[in-house]
């Protein structure tokens, strides 16, 4: 089959397109024919191993452990393992798992789900990752009906996504982007959409219950001045630099948070049957829709990549196979 590829961590421009051995499917796996599969920033870390820490995460400490990159993925079921009974080929599902830059993917069962037979294959690659972050991040932050949230990067990937699940759950959304980004952002249905380049989270007095911040790299006493005296921060992410990617901050912050009344809290996200299913729910409802900004061939999925670390993505980038 035809798969991206690649040998040693590195930029994305070392991608190449080659052919490689049809993967294995496990008992507890299903093989899928990837129709597309999306583009976030869990590749860039995975493809150059930053930060270094990644390396110790299972992915490889001197050379990545699957040469196939990607995660996000929408396809078709061709074959099933052993163990296997909530698909069958030819059922049209998406969700998240390694090696999905390739014609071919086998995906554990438990990270797929079905596809809504109103979103298309498309739309459906561009969801879980990012859409897992900003569904679990709002969970981590107690989300509730009537409270006062700002969603930092409102505009991205992840961003994206938190707008729309916190204004499903009725909270009040503000989110905070770039000015190219206002419209987008205000399409997502906040209530409020501020531009970074010309306001501070903090003017006008404005305080809020929920920060999540999805790749921000204000500091810890400028996103507290910005929360009620017990409102809670939740920091997704760090797209800043450097060998250590921002994670400092989120160490910080737990480590302030047990003497202080406000929350200051970090988190990992990762695939659930449940949580894919609620997202996938969402889609089926309109309540959630996936912003793909920009489609590539498979070939191009190191520019993809490239495209999407600029910076001037709205919402999500997509790769065709």
């Amino acid at each position: 089959m035809k798969a991206i590829v690649q040998e040693t961590y590195g930029p994305p421009g070392q991608l190449r397109l080659a052919d490689v051995e049809e993967p294995v499917v496990g008992d507890d796996d299903v093989l899928v024919r990837v129709v597309a599969a999306g583009v976030d920033q869990g590749v860039w870390h995975v493809i150059t191993g930053r930060p270094h820490l990644i390396r110790l995460a299972g992915f490889g400490v001197r050379r990545p452990k699957n040469p196939v990159p990607g995660m996000d993925v929408a396809g078709t079921v061709t074959a099933v393992g052993a163990n296997v009974t909530r698909f069958r080929p030819g059922d049209e599902v998406f969700g998240t798992g390694q090696g999905t830059y390739a014609e071919y993917a086998s995906v554990p069962a438990k990270n797929l789900v079905p596809k809504p037979a109103n979103v298309s294959f498309e739309e459906a690659a561009a969801v879980a990752n990012s859409g897992l972050a900003a569904l679990q991040g709002l969970r981590k932050g107690d989300l509730r009906a009537g409270q006062r949230v700002l969603v930092i990067g409102a505009g991205g990937g992840v961003g994206s996504y938190a707008v729309q699940l916190a204004v499903a759950a009725g909270a009040e959304v503000t989110g905070i982007c770039s000015t190219a980004k206002v419209d987008f952002v205000r399409s997502l249905g906040a209530d409020d959409v501020l531009d970074y380049t010309r306001e501070q989270i903090t003017d006008g007095g404005r305080r809020y219950d929920v920060i999540l911040d999805t790749g921000g790299n204000r500091r810890l006493r400028e996103l507290r001045r910005a929360l009620t005296p017990d409102g809670t921060l939740v920091i997704t992410g760090a797209e800043v630099g450097g060998l250590r990617q921002g994670i400092e901050r989120q160490l910080l912050a737990m480590l302030l948070s047990p003497f202080i009344r406000q929350n200051l809290r970090s988190y990992m996200s990762g695939p659930t049957e449940a949580d894919l299913q609620t997202l996938a729910d969402h889609l089926a409802a309109g309540t959630l829709r996936a912003p793909v900004d920009r489609t590539f061939p498979l070939a191009d999925a190191g520019a993809a990549i490239e495209h999407l670390r600029a910076g001037r993505v709205r919402g999500k980038v997509v790769i065709i196979v």
